[in-house]
């Protein structure tokens, strides 16, 4: 396959992926049928673009290609003509000569499938897995990983979610703003979650996918944007939250694409704009009442507020990091106080806590636990037990910008114990 209709199949597939499934949900209903019809088109592309060429609207192609694998499949099941009679109906099933280019009905249903796949009769999990399996294209592995638990057990929601939507046929609409509340606080998971795969891939090359981090902070303006004139607090919050770390994006790697950390950036690459936007937002949001995306982003703007590193108002992030644990407990969020404990108050006191967590073995699988235990065991000279953390990272470890930047740690602290 010809290199550049290649890249064009990979870029469309990485940008696109939640852009022409949710189309295709919204089209058939069936998201199961819409995910199955756009890997068929992905791999209509792959044969034909090589000979074809790369065409003009890719995704439109796509989408055209997918629609009609998805007829295809339908008329191909005699047991559904009753359904495709039902498609004829509502227009689905018809003669196109060109395809349809228009963006902003995509961006349409990606609203619409994201409010689908939040509806209240869902679990929980269900509605955030769900959505960032349609909406992002994110693996189960992914998905999983955010949520620290098994394959498995996270392909079974995936599955039991899609039957629920189908059997109670759960419309694909946006609410009417008086139902939107019970829906919005999953909305925001996704948004959130969506972000957080952007900034910290779970695999591959590149640390950061700058298309999920726009996409998440679109999607975040967006629905602040519906829930106006008085937004939620906590749209607010995750808004500034979002563009206070993507502020930091560009000083997050260095010209190899490797990671750098946070306290060794170079503090005049952060997007200045971005952080004077999002401020008045923060103290927005603080005003509405201290949840959990107003402390997390009033702990960013911090960071962002100081002019150097040890300008950081650590012991300030550890009170915000108190009120946060017990505002909504978890052991990720038990970490990064660990570590706000260590720079207020040294490594020893830090470590402590990391040890109780490893103990209690929640976040085994978890390689930045063991990154953060190697670094303050690091910092405090015990360069061997650091070691083994390292090496214990780097097995769970995922990413490659991640594993280079262990790699090099590990080769420091094993220098040092020399």
């Amino acid at each position: 396959m010809p290199a550049d209709a290649a890249k064009a199949v990979e870029a469309v597939y990485h940008s696109d992926w939640g852009l022409i499934v949710a189309t295709l949900i919204g089209i058939t209903r069936d998201f199961d049928l819409a995910e199955e019809a756009a890997q068929e088109a992905f791999t209509a592309a792959v044969d034909q673009w090589p000979m074809s060429g790369i065409p003009e609207f890719p995704r439109a192609w796509i989408i055209q290609t997918a629609r009609h694998k998805a007829i295809d499949r339908i008329r191909r099941q005699a047991v559904l003509k009753e359904k495709l009679e039902t498609y004829a109906a509502d227009g689905f099933v018809r003669e196109i000569e060109e395809p349809d280019y228009d963006t902003d009905e995509i961006h349409d249903d990606r609203l619409r499938l994201i409010f689908t796949c939040c509806h209240p009769a869902l679990a929980p999990e269900a509605q955030v897995a769900l959505t960032l399996r349609t909406l992002c294209g994110l693996e189960t592995d992914e998905i999983a990983r955010a949520f620290l638990v098994p394959v498995a057990t996270m392909a079974q929601r995936l599955v039991r979610a899609k039957r629920k939507i189908r059997d109670a046929g759960i419309p694909y609409s946006v609410p009417q703003t008086n139902d939107m509340a019970d829906r919005l606080d999953a909305v925001l998971t996704v948004v959130y979650l969506v972000f957080n795969e952007g900034y910290a891939a779970t695999r591959g090359g590149p640390l950061v996918r700058t298309d999920l981090c726009a996409e998440a902070i679109r999607l975040g303006r967006l629905v602040r944007t519906l829930t106006a004139p008085q937004p939620p607090a906590e749209a607010s919050a995750l808004l500034a939250l979002m563009l206070l770390h993507d502020a930091r994006r560009v000083a997050r790697l260095d010209e190899a694409g490797d990671l750098v950390v946070l306290e060794e950036q170079d503090r005049s690459r952060w997007d200045r704009r971005q952080i004077a936007e999002a401020l008045p937002l923060v103290d927005e949001a603080l005003a509405g009442g201290p949840g959990p995306y107003a402390l997390q982003a009033a702990i960013s703007a911090l960071h962002c507020r100081a002019a150097r590193t040890e300008d950081t108002d650590w012991p300030q992030i550890v009170r915000l990091y108190d009120v946060l644990a017990r505002l909504q407990p978890s052991p990720v969020v038990a970490l990064n106080r660990a570590v706000a404990v260590a720079m207020a108050n040294g490594p020893e006191a830090g470590i402590e806590i990391v040890n109780r967590l490893a103990a209690a073995s929640d976040l085994d699988g978890y390689h930045l636990l063991h990154a953060a235990r190697a670094d303050l065991l690091r910092r405090m000279g015990s360069f061997a037990e650091a070691a083994e953390s390292y090496r214990r990272a780097l097995e769970l470890v995922t990413n490659d910008s991640e594993r280079r930047f262990l790699e090099r740690r590990l080769r420091e602290v094993q220098a040092a114990n020399r």
